[in-house]
């Protein structure tokens, strides 16, 4: 299983320099882990860049793989890990929702270089 960051959906939908390689995560959507967070912050960055049917589209699109809500497990490691790792909130959602998976974490966000069971695309 894996967790694809939200910049990872960014650069796959917005068929950016790095979207093939982000591809080649989510082409299997059974495997794919998608935290509620992360809906939240690419529906709102396609919302503002490209309107709201565009913005839809994705969403339906990510909500094909394994949704990940909040929950008490995830939120309580969330706020230890943005602690040890100064992360911020939602980075730390989406990396709390990967630990708590036993899933890899892939993505360009620059927050997670050095930590466990990431794969970074740069």
């Amino acid at each position: 299983m894996i967790v694809v960051d939200s910049c990872g959906w960014l650069e796959y939908f917005s068929a950016g320099p790095l979207a093939d390689e982000y591809y080649s995560y989510l082409k299997d959507p059974a495997r794919v882990i998608v935290p509620t967070i992360a809906i939240y912050e690419v529906y709102k960055k396609i919302k503002r860049e490209a309107g709201e049917e565009k913005a839809l589209l994705a969403v339906a699109q990510m909500q094909t793989s394994n949704i990940a809500s909040f929950a008490n497990g995830v939120v309580l490691l969330a706020a230890d890990l943005s602690l040890a790792y100064n992360l911020p909130m939602a980075d730390a959602i989406v990396y709390a929702t990967a630990k708590i998976n036993n899933a890899k974490l892939v993505t360009s966000d620059e927050h997670f270089t050095g930590l466990e069971s990431v794969v970074f695309i740069a």
